[in-house]
């Protein structure tokens, strides 16, 4: 076994301590309970635009897109753009990379991958701070609700030119809004990719944090990932990332596509 092979098997055992270790578990989703009032996750930002996720969260996602190369993402939800940003820069760099083992020139304005958003309410300060950034042009927002049959059109017929898609569901929270999502966005991610639940540890909160949305426990993200996966074996939760994040919103939500 050479270097890197024991480095991976260190990290696996590594991983599996902390799945192991409930404490550990309980104890991280006490933290975040503590810090959400505060709304921990908007204090931060991805080359200028407020992205509001998890540190965490975002490393994972980076990790998959490395794994995954897909030359789509779709996100339901856009807020103030920066997690748009966050996935067109990783795709930049995926570009970046190709570009660099074959020798070939990179026009940043005609990119080979692209991120796909949709809000139902794209407003229009984020609107315009997103379409004067730099990474604008690999990204492509849709305004309109993300279970609407207009929508989900669109977005099949933009995605029939791509080969390898990865979603990411973080919109409205409510059970039926996110599995009329996964029933319409799962179908098109690629196999080997996944579909990514966001807040899906709605489920594992008290209630009071969520008494002013029209989600909660036992209307969550969360409860629909479960209720989608009685209908639908071609996937399965992986649930040794958000184990191994500790810090997590999408506990039980990184949705791998087996089949």
């Amino acid at each position: 076994m050479g270097p890197h092979e024991e480095f991976r098997a260190e990290v696996e055992q590594n991983i599996d301590g902390i799945v192991a270790d409930t404490d550990l578990q309980a104890l991280s989703r006490v933290w975040i309970r503590e810090a959400t009032p505060y709304k921990w996750t908007y204090n931060f930002s991805w080359f200028g635009r407020p992205a509001i996720q998890l540190p965490n969260d975002a490393w994972a996602l980076q990790e998959l897109v490395w794994s995954i190369k897909p030359d789509l993402i779709i996100e339901t939800g856009i807020a103030h753009g920066g997690s748009l940003i966050y996935s067109a820069s990783l795709l930049a760099l995926l570009d970046l990379c190709d570009a660099t083992e074959k020798g070939e020139m990179l026009d940043p304005r005609k990119p080979k991958r692209k991120v796909l958003g949709i809000d139902i309410d794209i407003r229009a300060h984020n609107r315009e701070a997103i379409e004067e950034h730099p990474l604008f042009p690999r990204i492509e927002m849709i305004e309109g609700s993300s279970i609407s049959p207009e929508t989900i059109a669109r977005v099949k017929d933009i995605a029939s030119g791509y080969t390898r898609i990865l979603v990411c569901l973080d919109s409205n929270h409510t059970h039926d809004h996110v599995l009329a999502e996964l029933e319409a966005y799962a179908p098109l991610v690629t196999p080997g990719s996944y579909c990514i639940v966001f807040d899906t540890l709605v489920e594992d909160m008290p209630e009071r944090l969520s008494a002013d949305r029209p989600w909660g426990p036992g209307n969550s993200p969360k409860s629909a990932v479960h209720a989608f996966l009685k209908s639908n074996a071609g996937f399965e939760i992986d649930s040794r990332i958000d184990k191994k994040l500790l810090i997590t919103v999408a506990p039980d939500g990184f949705l791998k596509r087996i089949a």
